[in-house]
């Protein structure tokens, strides 16, 4: 150890020697560069003091008109034409929200949706903006004499023209980029009333003689980025809801966390998804793109994640119009199932996070309608998620009662279990024991697993209410008891400090929910100290059961959604209820009674297949041993 520590020293101090010369060096060179700069400002400054203004003015003239020509040269005459000059806003509304175009780019630069407000400080008084002048960008890529330059119609005015109708408003921008040589863009904006259409704004490329501005002449080249603002409460959870995600063959799927550059090919639509809202591009055919996205630091930096989406368009030549539709709108289930592109399902609803195929499906087919009849009603949403919280408690009371059951069963028959433990108290004769534990099993009918299964099998819709609540848009904004929103964590005070793995912050339902689970672990391990008395690791299970798992919960769910947390305090409310009134009305002793019959049992298939995993197992030692005594002789 002396010697690593010392050689390591010394290689360390060679180290360190090598990186300060090369610090000194580059010292240096940088000391000498800005000697240079300096007598080069020096020098500038003194020849333009020794020329007279007329040689100035001269020099400036020169300069600017070496300038235009490049720039004209650049962008052709048509284009730079159009570079400079003030762009025309155009505001167009329904009923949902107000969309506004700008002439410059003839794009979407504000979309506000009318029904949703953001969370400012505790209050919502500003609507949610869902698409930012400051960032909004779009525009077709256009190169000129064959430069590897791009030129991007986002920076060039378009001429505006608005017509409305009854129920929808059409938006054409055009923009000559050469000489018989156009590219126009076509919104439709409706106000039919229908959510899952008034959302969704047609939108139409069209061109014109523009194959020889394409770098590649079969395909177009459609850039499109945005900003998404802070809408939530949690900046945290906000940005990790907030992702792209596109729909292709059939499948949606979404870019790694780190938002790293990925080419996909074959894509249906595009979405630059927030928590809550989304912003989709749909198309009509496969198209292929590179997507990437960088995310803000922390919520101070006034957005939360940078979008970007490198579109290819397949363009053959002389085909002049490319369906498209944008989407601007909430993550509404509802809404988003009934959209629809060209007459076909165009799948949005997968933006949605329900889960699975199996936890989606519970989610869609049983969740989402039962909570939607009891919002039909009028009820609050705090009474909405105790209603729906018994009849989830009621659907899995079955096997909750069978669940209970087993370990009734494990414990009436205790003084057997412990009989055989004390005669097998050799770890050598483990497998023994097991045998004999498994012929108990089978000769007054329990299964090991019978408090298992139950439990595994409602697992699903367990979940499902884990994907439900955080993902639910309804719950956004509204309150309930101190909870001012159930979507987001209920603060009753505020830290002037952060925990680790806790947070700034102290959330009554997070701690309602932990002191219920700590409630129920402690009155399920007292129902099975019964059964695990004396086995291996019994301390150790007791400490991860009724201590370490509330507090785990805790430090999970103190920022999570106030709704989710409210329902799982409910849930182990009901569930100590129900357990409690389960054994008020079994009695251990005719439980025992009715065990130690003498009526023939059936073996079930776990035992069976135990019975035969220990005779093979034994068979195999048994194998083991005469080779290791073989090999002695």
């Amino acid at each position: 150890m002396i010697a690593v520590f010392v050689g390591f020293s010394f290689y360390q101090s060679y180290e360190m020697d090598k990186q300060q010369q090369f610090l000194d060096e580059q010292a240096r060179v940088e000391q000498a560069e800005r000697a240079r700069q300096v007598a080069q400002a020096e020098a500038q400054r003194a020849a333009e003091e020794s020329m007279t203004p007329e040689e100035r003015h001269m020099r400036d003239s020169i300069a600017a008109a070496e300038r235009a020509n490049a720039e004209l040269y650049r962008h052709g005459s048509t284009l730079y034409a159009r570079r400079e000059g003030i762009s025309q806003l155009d505001t167009v509304r329904n009923d949902l929200m107000s969309i506004v175009f700008d002439s410059r780019g003839g794009k979407v630069i504000d979309v506000t949706l009318n029904n949703y407000t953001r969370y400012a400080e505790g209050e919502r008084t500003e609507l949610v903006q869902l698409i930012t002048p400051n960032s909004a960008r779009m525009g077709l890529e256009l190169h000129r004499n064959g430069g590897s330059e791009a030129l991007n119609t986002n920076d060039y005015i378009f001429d505006t023209n608005i017509e409305t109708m009854d129920d929808h408003s059409v938006i054409t921008m055009h923009l000559d980029v050469d000489v018989d040589a156009w590219v126009e863009y076509v919104y439709t904006v409706y106000n039919t009333g229908d959510a899952s259409r008034d959302y969704v704004v047609d939108f139409t490329i069209k061109q014109h003689n523009i194959d020889a501005m394409l770098k590649s002449g079969s395909e177009i080249v459609m850039v499109w980025n945005n900003r998404s603002n802070r809408n939530e409460r949690s900046f945290q959870n906000e940005s990790m809801a907030s992702n792209i995600l596109y729909y292709a063959e059939e499948d949606t799927d979404e870019l790694d966390a780190d938002g790293e550059l990925e080419d996909i090919e074959g894509l249906n639509w595009i979405a630059f998804k927030q928590q809550y809202f989304s912003s989709v591009l749909m198309t009509k055919d496969a198209l292929d793109a590179s997507l990437s996205f960088k995310t803000a630091k922390d919520g101070n930096a006034g957005f939360v994640k940078e979008f970007d989406a490198r579109i290819s368009i397949p363009h053959v030549a002389g085909e002049e119009q490319y369906a498209m539709a944008f989407y601007y709108g909430p993550n509404d289930f509802r809404v988003m199932k009934g959209v629809e592109f060209m007459g076909q399902d165009a799948h949005l609803e997968e933006i949605i996070p329900m889960g699975g195929w199996l936890i989606g499906w519970i989610n869609k087919i049983i969740t989402i309608p039962v909570f939607q009849w009891l919002k039909s009603g009028g009820l609050s949403f705090g009474l909405i998620i105790l209603i729906l919280t018994i009849l989830v408690k009621l659907i899995i009371l079955p096997l909750t009662y069978k669940s209970y059951m087993s370990t009734a069963k494990m414990r009436a028959i205790r003084p057997e279990m412990e009989a055989i433990n004390q005669k097998y108290p050799n770890p050598d004769d483990a497998m023994k024991k097991q045998q004999a534990m498994m012929e108990l099993y089978q000769k007054v009918g329990v299964s090991p697993m019978g408090g298992c299964l139950p439990l595994l099998i409602q697992m699903p819709i367990l979940w499902a209410m884990f994907r439900f609540f955080p993902a639910s848009i309804e719950l956004r904004g509204e309150s309930f008891l101190w909870a001012d929103d159930l979507s987001s964590y209920d603060s009753v005070l505020q830290l002037p400090f952060n925990i680790p793995f806790y947070g700034d912050h102290v959330s009554l339902f997070a701690l309602l929910m932990t002191l219920s689970i700590f409630a129920y672990s402690f009155y399920t391990y007292k129902q099975q100290a019964a059964t695990t008395a004396g086995q291996p690791g019994a301390g150790m299970m007791k400490f991860m059961m009724v201590y370490f798992m509330p507090i785990m919960m805790l430090c999970v769910m103190n920022s999570f959604s106030s709704g989710l947390c409210y329902y799982y305090f409910l849930s182990q409310l009901l569930t100590m209820i129900i357990m409690f009134a389960i054994r008020r009305s079994v009695n251990d002793e005719k439980v025992r009674e009715k065990l130690l019959s003498d009526k023939p049992k059936k073996k079930s298939r776990f035992q069976q297949r135990y019975e035969e995993a220990l005779r093979q197992q034994q068979e195999q030692v048994a194998i083991n041993r005469e080779q290791r005594r073989q090999q002695r002789h």
